[in-house]
């Protein structure tokens, strides 16, 4: 049993270390239906229930702390990517479909909330699947960190986001031989052509980690010293959360954004937040989340049909509310995936479009699980 906090976190780093380092040189199709966010969840998950980890007040202790930098660190990092002024330039459909996709998410967790008639934890959890559904597993710890999110409820969203997500990353990628029926059946009129020069630029060149990561570090000091100067919003983790998220927006407008490399420490950092959260959790409490998965499904039903009914209306095309959706409920990897199957210089279009749910993702996720919990109760 380790008692240590120090090879506490030296544990869950190694462990977050080898999974990443596993996807990274396997190249194994696994990773693609099974992120590796979910297997360093489930493993750390699993150390825990098997008594890997004392529980005492120095565990305890670094777990807060730790928690508590990191997720502001990280967040900035992540949103130095976000350029909104090239979100603009996608064109009318693309954005129309991207804000019809935020609009039919929100609605549909609103919906289902209410027919599952879910309690206030599980609203909360939902609150923070939202967050992920309009950004990604970091806007979903954001938001669950900002709503309180018990380690066991989170457990049951992140199975959720995991299970629903693979399902319907297949679905559309199935759907693509079948744009041309689609379009013919909306009325559009593609326009993927002129976007193909829409893109970013944030991995090319030299990658300054260390600089990267003395910044995020002032800004997580920053953000906790003005939130515990009494500076409060909703509650202390909010309050960090929402001053990093705008930090990082301000700085993407700076030369700041220019230093490469970004991405890949904030996902260092995001498999380390994955990690703790991890080691918090029990394997026996899992045993009903079939029931949230079953939830999680009718969310995305409810979704597509907006999608559908929106595309008739304004007459878009398949690849628009296609790459608006995932890259909500996937993310960068698979929104690339998605929009080079259609055609490989559009890959640009959907990395850019799910850079800018880093942003859209933590206030969205907020506003939605703050309407979940005000409804459980």
């Amino acid at each position: 049993m380790i008692s240590s906090p120090f090879f506490y976190l030296f544990t869950l780093a190694l462990l977050a270390a080898a999974i990443s380092l596993v996807e990274q040189k396997s190249g194994w199709k696994f990773f693609k239906f099974v992120p590796s966010v979910v297997l360093i969840y489930l493993f750390s998950m699993f150390l825990a229930s098997m008594g890997m980890f004392e529980h005492n007040e120095m565990i305890d202790a670094i777990y807060a702390n730790t928690k508590k930098n990191l997720l502001p660190a990280m967040l900035f990092l992540m949103l130095l990517q976000v350029d909104i002024r090239d979100f603009f330039k996608l064109g009318k459909s693309l954005l129309i479909s991207y804000v019809l996709a935020v609009f039919s998410l929100s609605f549909a967790f609103i919906l289902i909330s209410f027919a599952f008639n879910f309690d206030k934890s599980m609203a909360s959890a939902f609150g923070a699947l939202s967050g992920s559904w309009m950004g990604g597993v970091a806007n979903m710890i954001a938001v669950g960190s900002a709503l309180n999110v018990s380690q066991e409820a989170f457990g049951y969203a992140l199975i959720v986001d995991s299970v629903n997500y693979t399902i319907w990353i297949m679905f559309l990628l199935f759907l693509t031989p079948f744009a041309h029926y689609f379009n013919s059946f909306t009325s559009s009129h593609e326009q993927m052509a002129k976007l193909s020069a829409i893109g970013c630029a944030c991995t090319i060149g030299t990658k300054r980690y260390w600089l990267l990561i003395l910044l995020s570090v002032v800004v997580a000091f920053a953000v906790n010293f003005i939130a515990a100067s009494g500076f409060i919003l909703l509650n202390y983790t909010t309050t960090t959360v929402i001053i990093a998220t705008l930090l990082g927006v301000l700085g993407s407008f700076t030369k700041l954004k220019n230093i490469n490399g970004s991405s890949e420490v904030a996902t260092t950092m995001l498999y380390m937040l994955i990690a703790l959260i991890g080691s918090k959790a029990l394997f026996e409490n899992f045993s009903g989340v079939g029931i949230y998965v079953f939830a999680g499904f009718c969310i995305l039903l409810i979704h597509a049909l907006i999608m559908v009914v929106g595309a008739k209306i304004f007459r878009l095309d398949l690849f628009s509310i296609a790459i608006a959706s995932l890259s909500n409920i996937g993310g960068v990897a698979s929104a690339s995936i998605l929009a080079a199957t259609y055609n490989k210089a559009l890959v640009g279009v959907g990395v850019l479009m799910a850079i800018m749910g880093y942003l859209v993702g933590t206030f969205g996720g907020l506003a939605v699980g703050k309407i979940l919990i005000w409804m459980a109760g």
